[in-house]
């Protein structure tokens, strides 16, 4: 359950831009409470707008850095440690896998496991600090003029396996040369291959089938696990500590704040849009 005053929530595209973004979310917390967040990868990158105090970033070297005010979070392959520095407010968009390779301007493989500052890129957007509405309507603006000043596209091939990932159906039949092919793309559009795609797919549906996500008890876990595709909990449990960095009670303990509404919403399946 949220806190006081802290708030979540998603927001459906408009029609042109759907086929690039999966969803537009807000998040707002007056009061964080000063812990680590763990953030585990989802497949999808998105374009992050600070309103409010930017979060703190373990780097790998183990020290906490200030992000900037934008990012562009690209695909991540391994969990993201952040925590509150200030009252936090977020607006952010969320592409489809493949739905930001024009829009970056960059093959994706190059924003894997980072977040490029983006405040130049975005300088002179604005939105009003308290209304969720208004900063999607903004932000889809600001997306949507940038789509008509260059011409964004699908590769269907890419797309289609995709969909086949995030429906857990078995990939197309394809040669040597055409696999060697579809690797290429998909560092180019998606930025993972496709099959660290599928296991990002599969460890995002343990939440989708948690009964509480972000709190069931260890049945509830393994439970969820199963009917995610996993043969047993020690495999999931290995998935948990390469996407999460602790087991799945740690998790559900210890997360609050954004990491808990991150993991109750974006986890659910997309209805109408597969992945």
């Amino acid at each position: 359950m949220a806190g006081a005053g802290e708030r979540y929530e998603e927001f459906e595209p408009p029609v042109a831009l759907r086929p690039f973004v999966r969803t537009i979310w807000t998040y707002a917390d007056p009061d964080p409470a000063p812990v680590v967040q763990r953030i585990a990868p989802d497949g999808c990158p998105e374009l992050i707008f600070d309103l409010g105090a930017p979060y703190e970033e373990q780097g790998e070297d183990g020290v906490w850095r200030l992000q900037p005010s934008v990012i562009f979070a690209g695909q991540m392959t391994r969990p993201l440690a952040l925590r509150p520095a200030g009252p936090t407010e977020l607006v952010a968009i969320r592409f489809r896998p493949d739905g930001a390779r024009d829009w970056l301007g960059r093959p994706l493989v190059e924003a894997t496991d980072r977040r490029l500052d983006m405040t130049d890129r975005l300088r002179g957007f604005s939105a009003a600090a308290g209304d969720p509405a208004g900063q999607v309507e903004a932000f889809a603006r600001w997306l949507g003029d940038e789509r008509r000043r260059a011409p964004w596209s699908v590769d269907a091939v890419v797309r289609d396996e995709i969909e086949r990932a995030s429906a857990d159906a078995p990939p197309a039949e394809r040669s040597a040369a055409e696999q060697r092919a579809l690797q290429r793309r998909f560092a180019d559009r998606v930025g993972v291959s496709p099959r660290m795609l599928r296991s990002i797919f599969r460890f995002r549906r343990v939440f989708d089938h948690a009964a509480h996500p972000g709190q069931p008890a260890a049945e509830g876990w393994l439970g969820a696990g199963l009917e995610a595709g996993y043969f047993d909990q020690p495999q999931m449990a290995r998935d948990f500590r390469r996407f999460l960095g602790c087991t799945a009670t740690d998790w559900a303990r210890e997360q609050h704040a954004l990491a808990r509404a991150i993991a109750s919403q974006t986890y659910k399946p997309d209805a109408g849009h597969p992945a």
